[in-house]
Parts: structure tokens; C-alpha cells; sequence
């Protein structure tokens, strides 16, 4: 069982950047033994891959519309995800979301995962 809690969102202007944090607290399996991801959700639209990273974190991806913007990482001794995001335009306005998943397998698609936080507004004015 893992309960996620975002933090970090909030109201930034085109070009500029935000750190979102995802604190774990995990029971019968430590972090570090959890894929992480990062997911986004605009009104009427469906869930998509932001990110995600392999236990160690030596294994990332990254949808193409974030590449080279965003950067995920986490801090295993800290139980914590982050998603550094530069750069930021109109079009990330979105709801993220952190979400881990059991497997070893770093996955790309929503259904994987098994847990979820419930989530952090990001918004960018042009």
C-alpha cells in the first residue's frame, strides 16, 4: 500500500518554472521498490504520460512534449518524487498527478499503475 500527496502546483506565466513533489508513505514495500510516474489531466481530456522512473532512477522517459523541459527524480532516502518543469507553456495547464507502480518495468501507460495521489493544478497564463 502506498499513499501519495502531491505539492507544488500552482500559477506560473509562459516560460517559467515549477517543482511538484509527490511525498510516499509506503507500507509492506519500501519507495525505492516502486516505479514512479507522472500523469497530467486537462478538462475533457483523458489521463497522459507526463514521465517516469525506474527504482534506482537510473532509467527515465518522457513524453515528447515535455523532453528536454522536464526532468523527473526522486530522493529515495526522502520517500519523495519531483518533477522539475522549465520552460513551461499554455498548453501544460493541467492537473498532475504522481502514481507508483509495483513492477520493475518502467511503464508508460496509466492503467499500470497502482497507486495515485490526488493530484496538483498547474496552470500557465500566456
Amino acid at each position: 500500500q502506498v499513499q501519495l500527496v502531491e505539492s507544488g502546483g500552482g500559477l506560473v506565466q509562459a516560460g517559467g518554472s515549477l517543482r511538484l513533489s509527490c511525498a510516499a508513505s509506503a507500507s509492506g514495500r519500501t519507495f525505492s521498490t516502486y516505479t514512479m510516474g507522472w500523469f497530467r489531466q486537462a478538462p475533457g481530456k483523458e489521463r497522459e504520460f507526463v514521465a517516469a522512473i525506474s527504482w534506482t532512477g537510473a532509467t527515465t522517459y518522457y513524453a515528447d512534449s515535455v523532453k528536454g523541459r522536464f526532468t523527473i527524480s526522486r530522493d529515495n532516502g526522502k520517500n519523495t518524487l519531483y518533477l522539475q518543469m522549465n520552460s513551461l507553456k499554455p498548453e501544460d495547464t493541467s492537473v498532475y498527478y504522481c502514481a507508483a507502480d509495483g513492477a520493475l518495468v518502467v511503464t508508460t501507460l496509466p492503467g499500470k499503475y497502482d497507486y495515485w495521489g490526488q493530484g496538483t493544478q498547474v496552470t500557465v497564463s500566456s
